[in-house]
């Protein structure tokens, strides 16, 4: 199925989900080459055959809706309708982990990242709740956790589509949405409001806390007795350490009786937020990738967190295979070429990126198929912008040609070049000053045959002393490189007409 287009417009890629009733893809928005997910609804399945047409239309009422809520702790829709029989939702693709892989990573999960978890769930349902919508299906498999920190809730508005008869859990057993997060009245098809999103968002506040959701049995309806009939186990007696004033919290939220949770969602913020960390506080040190803290211990602040330059990786890092089957390198490197030259840089990107596993296991990991698909990788990723990416591939590649052929080996020293116009990019300009100097000499003794990257070499040079407020020594720099491009390229030639108007700039020369 990999390759089907949606709406004449999204390629399907991966399957990230799927269930009875639908499917979560990845997919490349082809018009303005981007990664989107995409959802496929069955009406068929989720109307049991009956109702179709009536629930395309509350699943087209629904996502204009959810559409209108702006808020940045929920995901964005893009784009939604019908191709053929499947209903399909187009929404931003957020990278990241789900809350519940990120609870299997950390396990026990530190208490002050649950609360800064519920703390910025809590902000997102009163975004909702104001609409008013109710979310009516929150849970860990729903909730995204960002490299930086950041909480994303997705699959809002979906759920009352679904849920087309709640009581039919109680009729026949078969669970409608997630027992194990669903409120009473909910499970009995009772009258649904924003107090349902907070017991669900109990359940989620026990579980990172505890391990476990409050209410587990075998059956759907194991699971709905406990959440009518029996008390949640307060979490200090699982574990200690969990502050009184959370424990009561989540004990609230758990009531059987909606009028008994907090009021709203800005009262349970209010709640949480009293137990999150201060900005500024305890901790001085960069927070690491995806710590839930983060956004309340600096916030607003740019992510990664460097106060110093951060290390760049020395070793790249390939996404997964776009497919569970060995792929066909000829067929996928034609593929390659086809994307690159529709424009389709990003999913270039990736079809290459996951093409490297394949043929680093089919061909050796020094082999020449293998060398040429990473040279195409990176040189994808520079023209994709993708520089942090690029940089550990150039350098392997440059790394394995030295070691093979020598340090001075022209091939190698390209690649120490064009790593180092990434780290150029990156704003490590130090390095990249110091990196070019090296490398300088090499390309003068090439440039008799070819005097372009000694040039540009130099010209970069001249850049980066004026990026570090060196304009004598960049005038210098540049002055002389004034003359051997004019006397290579000659006076009229777009190269050296550049590096005249900088050096105008500088006053050194009228323009």
């Amino acid at each position: 199925m990999t390759g089907r287009l949606i709406a004449g417009r999204y390629e399907l890629a991966t399957v990230l989900g799927q269930g009875g009733m639908g499917q979560v893809w990845t997919a490349y928005d082809r018009r303005l080459d981007r990664r989107v997910a995409v959802k496929l609804l069955r009406p068929d399945k989720v109307a049991g055959g009956e109702n179709v047409e009536e629930l395309r239309q509350r699943f087209d009422r629904e996502c204009r809706v959810t559409a209108q809520v702006d808020h940045p702790g929920l995901v964005t829709v893009h784009d939604a309708g019908a191709d053929g029989e499947e209903l399909y939702l187009v929404m931003q693709y957020v990278e990241g982990s789900d809350l519940g892989d990120h609870l299997a990573a950390h396990d026990p999960y530190p208490w002050p990242w649950a609360v800064a978890v519920g703390a910025q769930l809590c902000a997102a349902l009163s975004a909702v709740h104001a609409v008013p919508i109710v979310h009516r299906d929150l849970k860990p498999r729903n909730v995204m956790i960002r490299t930086d920190g950041t909480v994303t809730v997705l699959d809002l508005g979906v759920a009352s589509v679904m849920d087309t008869d709640t009581t039919r859990l109680t009729h026949t057993g078969s669970p409608i949405g997630s027992p194990a997060y669903m409120a009473p009245e909910q499970a009995m098809g009772g009258t649904i409001g924003p107090r349902t999103d907070l017991y669900a968002l109990g359940v989620v506040l026990h579980e990172l806390l505890s391990g476990e959701v409050p209410f587990a049995a075998p059956t759907a309806l194991g699971v709905l007795h406990g959440h009518l009939y029996e008390a949640p186990v307060p979490l200090r007696r699982i574990r200690p350490q969990v502050p009184e004033p959370l424990e009561a919290l989540v004990l609230r939220l758990l009531a059987k009786d909606p009028q008994d949770r907090p009021k709203d969602a800005q009262d349970a913020f209010r709640q949480l937020a009293a137990l999150v960390p201060p900005p500024g506080g305890s901790r001085s040190a960069p927070l690491g990738p995806m710590d839930p803290t983060r956004p309340f211990l600096r916030p607003h602040a740019p992510w990664p967190d460097r106060p110093e330059p951060a290390p760049l990786p020395e070793r790249p890092a390939y996404p997964p295979a776009p497919s569970p089957t060995a792929p066909d390198l000829a067929a996928a490197v034609d593929e390659v070429r086809r994307l690159l030259d529709a424009g389709r840089i990003t999913q270039a990107v990736d079809v290459l990126g996951g093409l490297l596993p394949a043929a680093a296991e089919k061909h050796g990991e020094h082999s020449p198929v293998l060398r040429s698909l990473r040279k195409q990788y990176a040189a994808t990723l520079m023209e994709d912008g993708q520089y942090r990416r690029a940089l550990p591939e150039l350098r392997r590649l440059s790394e394995e040609l030295a070691s093979q052929y020598g340090g001075a080996d022209r091939q190698a020293l390209q690649y120490r070049y064009e790593a180092t116009q990434c780290l150029e990019q990156l704003g490590d300009t130090t390095t990249a000053l110091s990196e070019y100097r090296v490398l300088l000499p090499y390309f003068e003794r090439w440039a008799g045959t070819d005097p372009g990257p000694a040039l540009d070499i130099r010209r970069r040079i001249g850049h980066l002393l004026l990026s570090i407020g060196d304009r004598r020594a960049a005038r210098d720099v540049l002055t002389r490189l004034l003359y051997d491009a004019e006397r290579v390229r000659g006076p009229h030639h777009p190269f050296p007409a550049e590096v005249r108007r900088t050096l105008a700039w500088l006053g050194q020369v009228q323009g």
